[in-house]
């Protein structure tokens, strides 16, 4: 190669854009504050033992492990906050007073939490010291979640999970005049005392452990303020926020923080939860956009959220264990490895940066298809490891809604002869032969169409897990299905549509 023809080549290479480098994403899961001890009740347990618990998340595809420790009470023996065993007689009966409002068939299960973490604690164990050290012996990032206004039990003002702060402060919950329903019984962080309790437990987690970083869940229950102060007390959470983020800098390292909102960034907002905002700021480093528990959200707006909160926070899909295609369909269902290789390939296509499994553990809150977990492990973090897997993309809707807020729900749809109803889903990458299918009250559509182009009737699908309780009509699509999915049926008879999905057919 003569000099011109060398240079020539060159700069024509220099000029080239270079490739861009693949996006890293990755799992985040969420252990919850009861689980472990439920599940390990009644076995003997070492230091070596409880570690190991760690190791079945090492070699997979999450990154970021967030040990829940607290729900109003901890599952460790707090200076600040009520432990769970607070008020337990380790020999007394199980109709003991701490859970004697507690239904007499569920005293034993109960027992099981309690007495677990308290058998560690008088060994002067501290499970979530160990989980830490082994998470960073395993190359995780050891995380603690805190929630910030859990719910469960309050419809039994006396239960054993109740803390003293809300048992006698009855004042300070978010609609104190009613108990229309358990979000009402939410403490409201529009009184000072409130946030300077739950402050307390912030200092502690940062002072006692080890950590990677600190998750606040605002989403344990998502309801933290009064109807119609949702714009003050927001300011005061956001206070909050800032507040913790300060006391992580005090620390000689640098400490992630991070926040669980609701998936749709109106709700967020209104909710008093800005988490956008927060990320602008600059003073969170991970914002997960999630449901509450009612169903797994297939559409969150991941695009949008990306805009609102800008490109230097890790932004998390949040997966929860339950799918519904409306509020009120039953029976309830539980995801698949297919239904969450669904989602999860969808909303990374749309820019997430890690999918967050919420009650996705290793027994008990877990998929069906356990003999699936350790493939959820290690494939569902990533577009790579999701290719020409089965998947299957479900019509569902957002659980999280401000007070007076309407929702936004596409079903269920009835129609009447020769009417017309639409459809949106995401599918995410190209699905080169997708079937669709349909949950039906009635008689078969007269015309199917998948962004525009006529589907072809192929028949009944049978005994689908999750599916619809309705007999299942199923067409095959005659085109690749890329991003949005536009389903348009017709009516040919009177019809209810109850469920709506797009699948690959391997």
């Amino acid at each position: 190669m003569d000099r011109r023809s060398f240079l020539t080549t060159t700069a024509v290479a220099a000029a080239q854009p270079k490739a861009a480098a693949p996006r890293l994403t990755h799992l985040c899961l969420n252990e919850d504050n009861s689980h472990w001890f439920f599940t390990r009740a009644g076995q003997p347990q070492t230091a070596e033992t409880i570690s190991a618990f760690i190791d079945q998340y090492a070699n997979t595809q999450v990154r970021e492990i967030l040990l829940s420790a607290n729900s109003q009470r901890t599952s460790f023996a707090s200076k600040v906050w009520d432990p769970i065993w607070k008020g337990y007689d380790p020999k007394g009966p199980d109709d003991q007073p701490l859970f004697q409002s507690t239904a007499r068939e569920a005293r034993p299960n109960a027992r099981k939490w309690v007495d677990t973490a308290w058998r560690l604690a008088e060994q002067g164990i501290d499970p979530y010291q160990l989980w830490i050290a082994r998470a960073r012996q395993k190359g995780l990032e050891p995380w603690i979640s805190m929630r910030m206004n859990d719910l469960h039990n309050v419809d039994d003002p006396a239960s054993y999970m109740h803390s003293t702060y809300w048992r006698e402060h009855p004042d300070q919950r978010r609609v104190p005049w009613r108990f229309a329903d358990t979000r009402d019984r939410a403490l409201d962080f529009g009184h000072p005392e409130v946030r300077a309790y739950h402050l307390q437990l912030v200092r502690e987690y940062i002072d006692r452990y080890d950590l990677a970083g600190l998750e606040l869940d605002w989403m344990r229950f998502g309801f933290h303020c009064a109807p119609g102060q949702e714009a003050e007390t927001g300011r005061h959470i956001t206070e909050f926020v800032r507040e913790t983020r300060r006391l992580l800098d005090r620390k000689n390292r640098r400490l992630r923080l991070g926040v669980r909102v609701p998936s749709r960034p109106q709700a967020a907002i209104e909710l008093g939860m800005d988490g956008a905002q927060w990320a602008r700021e600059g003073i969170i480093d991970m914002l997960v956009v999630t449901p509450f528990w009612a169903s797994i959200d297939t559409d969150i707006p991941i695009e949008l959220w990306r805009r609102l909160a800008g490109d230097k926070v890790t932004l998390a899909a949040g997966l929860e264990l339950l799918i519904r295609p409306y509020h009120a369909y039953r029976p309830l269902q539980f995801n698949s490895i297919e239904t969450v290789r669904g989602v999860a390939s969808s909303l990374l296509s749309r820019g997430a940066d890690r999918i967050y499994l919420f009650n996705y553990m290793d027994s008990q809150t877990e998929m069906p298809d356990r003999e699936n977990y350790p493939a959820l492990l290690r494939e569902c973090g990533r577009l790579d490891t999701l290719a020409g897997k089965p998947r299957r993309h479900i019509v569902t809707y957002p659980d999280t809604q401000a007070p007076g807020e309407p929702t936004s729900e596409q079903l269920p749809r009835s129609l009447q002869p020769k009417q017309w109803a639409t459809f949106r889903l995401h599918c995410g990458p190209a699905i080169q032969k997708p079937r669709l299918r349909l949950g039906i009250e009635g008689e078969a559509p007269a015309e199917v169409r998948v962004n525009g182009t006529p589907c072809q009737p192929s028949g009944r699908d049978e005994d689908l897990k999750p599916g619809p309780k309705e007999p299942v009509h199923a067409w095959t699509v005659p085109q690749a299905v890329q991003a949005r999915a536009v389903v348009d049926v017709q009516a040919r008879a009177p019809l209810t549509i109850h469920w709506v999905e797009v699948a690959s057919s391997t």
